[in-house]
């Protein structure tokens, strides 16, 4: 990208590292003989969707926003999977569907009742917790025993209830193919006597396959002895994944203040409301020129962001010179969850969202202006 051609604040997809990784899971999904969709709360980009409706046809919604935006603009019935159901949208959301999954048997008695009613073809599933994660962060660890997440086997009915076809569990997050391995252990455990009466499991998302060092052999192998061992369709459902590495947050230094010495350059951009997973994760992002600082560094800067929270910050990096107000401050791998996750706070403006083409022209997608601000609160 020629970043002297973006105007800041700006997040810019690359189309073709966006390419890439669609062409990775592709590859993944017709090996392992599995299905792979689009889960949106990790990228809903939807101008990026003509591409991605190229390698594979699917998505995962979690909300009935997010069940037509998978109408719409997917142009795909949904995998619809949501903690709990709001009755005055079930009948809406259910004729978006292809897949119904219920977080809990008081949901599933509650709501299933309607679908055979409806006369469609719709596939209904309940979510189960397998009590085996490696994510670290309690934040994204749905899989406690304690967690909200899913059925414990301990409540799970001896029988399968009539209308099941499915069961999910989701318990991953930026994990490699060695922790599904060891998930699938754990779920076999404790739920393989309903497994060959199933027509399908749903291993939900956190499958990183695009990241540099993932076992992509290692994934397929796993995935198709459980489809060989059960005979079930699998899906997967990842959302980092799809856009991992594809983009960029433009940013430039409007001041640099020091306080008892330590020099803040303050950005355009703020990492509550554009970056919060840089705070809630929490995570460091990579920006392109800077380092982490060492004994020896000279040229340190923490970025403070534009809102007047106090803690809309990231602590010191070695920029290796100077920074003055103007210069551009690059943020790396911003286009999954950061992007779905970005509010107006404080009224900061938002970024603007482009996407750098193959051609190696700049597409602009959407400029923000008051009325988007206005019109979220009137």
């Amino acid at each position: 990208m020629d970043y002297s051609k973006i105007s800041s604040p700006c997040f810019v997809l690359g189309e073709a590292k966006l390419r890439k990784n669609l062409e990775l899971i592709r590859f993944v999904q017709d090996k392992a003989g599995v299905e792979i969709i689009l889960a949106f709360k990790g990228f809903a980009m939807w101008s990026a969707f003509p591409v991605v409706r190229e390698y594979i046809r699917g998505a995962t919604a979690s909300s009935l926003f997010e069940a037509q935006l998978c109408v719409e603009k997917m142009e795909a019935k949904a995998h619809v999977y949501a903690p709990a159901y709001i009755p005055d949208e079930f009948p809406e959301l259910i004729s978006m569907a292809s897949h119904v999954v219920f977080n809990s048997l008081n949901q599933f008695n509650t709501f299933y009742p309607q679908i055979p009613k409806t006369g469609k073809s719709i596939s209904c599933g309940i979510r189960v917790n397998p009590e085996k994660s490696d994510v670290g962060t309690d934040l994204y660890n749905p899989s406690s025993p304690k967690s909200r997440l899913g059925v414990l086997k301990e409540f799970f009915p001896e029988e399968l209830p009539a209308g099941v076809e499915g069961l999910h569990f989701h318990v991953l997050c930026e994990s490699d193919s060695y922790s599904l391995e060891h998930t699938l252990e754990s779920f076999e455990h404790l739920f393989g006597a309903y497994l060959h009466q199933l027509k399908w499991v749903n291993m939900g998302g956190g499958h990183l396959m695009t990241r540099v060092g993932y076992d992509v052999e290692h994934l397929i192998q796993v995935l198709k002895r459980f489809k060989e061992k059960y005979k079930v369709h699998v899906i997967l459902e990842p959302g980092s994944a799809f856009a991992w590495d594809t983009g960029v947050l433009v940013s430039k230094v409007l001041d640099v203040v020091e306080s008892r010495g330590v020099k803040t350059a303050i950005l355009d951009v703020s990492f509550t409301a554009h970056m919060p997973d840089t705070l809630e994760m929490p995570y460091r992002p990579r920006i392109i020129g800077a380092k982490e600082p060492t004994a020896d560094s000279k040229f340190l800067y923490r970025l403070g962001g534009l809102s007047c929270l106090a803690g809309d910050f990231m602590e010191v990096y070695d920029f290796g010179k100077d920074l003055k107000i103007g210069d551009k401050v690059v943020f790396e791998d911003m286009m999954h969850y950061t992007m779905v996750k970005t509010t107006l706070f404080n009224g900061v403006g938002h970024p603007s969202i482009a996407i750098w083409k193959q051609d190696n022209n700049l597409q602009m997608v959407r400029e923000f202006t008051f009325s988007d601000y206005l019109n979220r609160l009137s």
